[in-house]
């Protein structure tokens, strides 16, 4: 059962794992150190607490969210932190509207290669470093069926706060694998019989072009890089196709996950 311990002292202990949530810099080096990361809100914690694999540190509420929430963390063997809004923007360093917080252990790199499936899509991301486009992302993935998402060294971490946020917990259910350096991470994926699709507005080819009878039956990992530079050229070149998707005049890119999820809905069709 649930231990709920009403906190009034921004220094107590059970608020540790969420101190100056509003620094990367003192983020990056506390959940590294502790090898945990923190949910924000009642829709990602939620669906947090739906998936099989998580372990819950902690959790921090407001008032008005832990009488909300009582029933659905009861079973949870946790001890539930219960502060008031200044306590709260005292510990993070900002107001939490959604009043709601919990610290989750980290679970096990996964070898890349376990997560190849027979069939069916993969994503490939080649340095997205901006934490709300990597969330966003993965939601997009979420919605269209991708068995996991496979991130290049210079890659965002997917499980810093606002990543989590913005997926809508999302990074927690679609799979996490980290690869070698791009291009040569495409490497493991070609020799397992993945075909590869990079998105660029620079591709001859548009994406319509591309259906089974090209693609084969096989895995089809969707490759995508960040906002402005976007895929380096090598990557461009090492992929197996390399396709555009056409837009009105004037308009040469949309946001990264935009484009991934049109590419997706066209893929898994």
């Amino acid at each position: 059962m649930a231990q709920w311990i009403a906190v009034t002292d921004p220094s107590h202990p059970l608020l540790a794992d969420f101190v100056a949530l509003g620094d990367p810099d003192t983020r990056r080096r506390v959940e590294r150190a502790g090898d945990y990361f923190v949910v924000e809100g009642i829709v990602a914690i939620e669906r947090m607490l739906s998936l099989p694999g998580w372990h819950v540190r902690g959790l921090a509420l407001l008032p008005k969210v832990a009488d909300r929430l009582a029933s659905r963390f009861a079973h949870l063997e946790v001890p539930v932190a219960v502060a008031d809004e200044n306590v709260l923007r005292a510990v993070v360093g900002f107001d939490i509207h959604r009043g709601a917080l919990a610290s989750v252990d980290r679970a096990d790199l996964v070898d890349p290669g376990d997560l190849i499936p027979t069939n069916g899509l993969l994503v490939v991301a080649e340095g997205v470093n901006d934490q709300e486009n990597l969330g966003a992302l993965y939601r997009n993935a979420a919605a269209f069926g991708v068995r996991a998402v496979l991130l290049d060294p210079t890659c965002a971490d997917p499980f810093y706060r606002r990543s989590v946020r913005v997926s809508l917990g999302n990074v927690l259910a679609v799979p996490t694998g980290h690869l070698p350096p791009l291009p040569g991470g495409l490497t493991g994926l070609h020799q397992r019989g993945v075909t590869t699709v990079a998105l660029t507005p620079g591709a001859g080819q548009p994406l319509r072009a591309l259906d089974r009878s090209t693609l084969g039956h096989g895995p089809v990992a969707l490759v995508v890089g960040a906002e402005g530079p976007g895929l380096t050229g090598e990557t461009l070149e090492a992929s197996t196709h390399r396709v555009r998707i056409p837009m009105a005049e004037g308009v040469d890119s949309l946001n990264v996950s935009t484009a991934a999820a049109v590419a997706l809905h066209h893929l898994a069709g």
